[in-house]
């Protein structure tokens, strides 16, 4: 039986380095596979970072614009939040619905 198989194969580090592979690919709690989507989930996450921390830069660099500018941090309150002058009335017109 021993003769059939080629010398090659029979050799103890080629043994011993399939075993190997062949654990690390598929039996592994940190199987090659499993690298793979992690290290995938970690460059998606990474850009989901690098987006986020461009928007806080954007909402910082508007912040500081609304502060430093009475008047706009005026008209930002009263669109965005309905604010009003005592004495004022404000109206909201909503677009009808096209059916």
């Amino acid at each position: 039986m021993k003769r059939h198989i080629p010398k090659f194969f029979r050799n103890f580090y080629f043994v011993t380095t399939a075993l190997f592979l062949i654990w690390m690919f598929f039996f592994d709690s940190n199987d090659f596979i499993t690298q793979y989507r992690m290290s995938k989930q970690l460059s998606e996450k990474e850009e989901e970072k690098q987006y986020y921390l461009d928007k806080i830069e954007e909402v910082e660099k508007d912040r500081r614009e609304l502060m430093s500018n009475p008047e706009l941090l005026e008209k930002f309150a009263r669109e965005n939040y309905l604010m009003k002058r005592p004495g004022e009335d404000v109206f909201i017109i909503v677009p009808k619905k096209k059916e």
